[in-house]
């Protein structure tokens, strides 16, 4: 069983739909990656694919096991699954874990973010590498 999940954009904490996860988070997760490319969809969320060459950084959250089903409903239904617009998969982490992750349905008309991290790009100079 997957209890992992894998947060890139708007989920993550501090972010306008971390509210919705946080209530099924059982530690305060940790920095890590997994293989993919990052894009700007200009709507004020990013858009991941899991399925090409690069590097997307995020959080990775241990879910309540035995809430786990009423989290991804929730979870599948705040990300649009049902309107095709992200499709949950699991993808293997920097650190080794399977984890879920909402991936993009859509192609990739939008611009990469290069640094690979939605948080760095959305809040330009609050990253742990600026000045």
């Amino acid at each position: 069983m997957i209890t992992h999940l894998f947060v890139y954009g708007t989920l993550r904490q501090g972010q306008q739909r971390w509210r919705y996860l946080a209530p099924f988070v059982v530690d305060d997760g940790h920095d890590g990656s997994a293989p993919g490319v990052l894009y700007d969809t200009g709507h004020g969320y990013p858009a991941a694919r899991f399925d090409r060459a690069g590097s997307i950084r995020g959080r990775i959250y241990t879910l309540d096991a035995d809430r786990l089903d009423e989290c991804l409903q929730l979870l599948d239904e705040v990300e649009a699954v049902v309107f095709d617009l992200f499709r949950r998969v699991v993808v293997t982490t920097s650190t080794a874990i399977e984890a879920w992750a909402y991936e993009y349905c859509g192609t990739s008309q939008f611009p990469e973010i290069d640094s690979g991290d939605w948080l760095r790009f959305s809040c330009p100079g609050s990253g742990p590498d600026s000045r």
